[in-house]
């Protein structure tokens, strides 16, 4: 018997999910969402691109985390719920546990095989610590139960995640983590840089970041029965100052014919399917983003460079 729970909240309309996958491929330009990157082999390959050189945030975090860890956890507070979204491996939160020292750790995220490995993990070394798992997608809406939320619950988004919003989705997003928020809200942000180091880190030498880009096709083709062949297509990883984004692209190497869904879409040589945005920040914008959604107190801290922001905020 394990001592985790599990809730499964995918509340799946199979249908819907189909229908905005089609229409994305169809449309001009052409949009796969992020979350086709992550089944159990993207999962894998995710966790590659956070080993690589070029890809700076997921060591400067943790680099910030290290240097501040008492002033944050003081900063924090007592916590009853450490609410983790995104959760994955469970390896960034797993850090703050001996510090925050939560009764109960909620690990958030679409991949349910993912909190059960992790889960598994952490019962070992923290038995006294209440366990549990939530299978859900909150790329459109952040519902967590109630019965899961034990008196102060604070919220932890490492690693950047809330770059994949628009900015004014963000807002949303963060809006709906302060409503159900008794605590306070500790999140990674990257910051805005040079062109070429957040370029680098989107289209890695070794094509780590090309072959987690490139597996989205082989989860669409199981999903809908196309016949994309990924060597067909090309990675593009590219920065678009004026928006403040770095851009996920793959680029069709030639001419095809791609069926979807019982029809024949065309795809030219070099024309492109978006899949996925990552937002950078200035600390201002984003502690402004922070306030319209509803916090009233924020501390900011940053490492030598300033490439990278740790937020708390409630």
């Amino acid at each position: 018997m394990t001592g985790y729970r599990i809730a499964d909240c995918l509340r799946r309309d199979a249908a819907a999910e189909r229908r905005r996958l089609v229409e994305g491929l169809r449309s001009h330009p052409a949009t796969i969402e992020p979350k086709y990157f992550y089944d159990e082999l993207g999962c894998a390959l995710y966790a590659a691109i956070c080993q690589l050189d070029e890809y700076y945030p997921t060591r400067t975090e943790r680099a910030i985390f290290d240097a501040n860890r008492a002033e944050i956890t003081a900063c924090v507070g007592a916590v009853d719920t450490l609410v983790d979204l995104g959760a994955g491996d469970s390896r960034k939160a797993e850090g703050w546990l001996p510090h925050i020292r939560p009764s109960r750790y909620l690990a958030v995220d679409i991949a349910a095989a993912a909190l059960e490995s992790a889960l598994a993990r952490l019962e070992r070394d923290y038995p006294e610590i209440e366990l549990c798992g939530l299978a859900t997608d909150f790329s459109h809406q952040l519902e967590i139960p109630q019965d899961l939320l034990f008196g102060r619950s604070v919220f932890f988004y490492p690693g950047s995640s809330i770059g994949n919003f628009a900015p004014e989705a963000a807002r949303r997003f963060l809006a709906q983590i302060r409503s159900q928020s008794s605590g306070g809200l500790l999140i990674g942000v990257d910051a805005k840089k040079d062109a070429a180091r957040l370029t680098r880190a989107y289209d890695d030498a070794l094509g780590v970041t090309s072959a987690f880009n490139l597996n989205a096709l082989r989860h669409v083709n199981r999903v809908l029965g196309c016949n994309f062949r990924e060597q067909d297509w090309r990675h593009v990883g590219l920065y678009d100052g004026n928006a403040g984004r770095v851009e996920m692209h793959l680029e069709s190497i030639r001419d095809q014919l791609i069926m979807i869904d019982g029809q024949t879409r065309r795809f030219a040589a070099g024309e492109r399917i978006h899949s996925e945005n990552s937002y950078k920040y200035s600390r201002e914008e984003f502690r402004v983003v922070l306030e319209t959604a509803g916090f009233s107190s924020v501390r900011c801290w940053t490492d030598a460079s300033q490439a990278f922001w740790v937020f708390y905020a409630n």
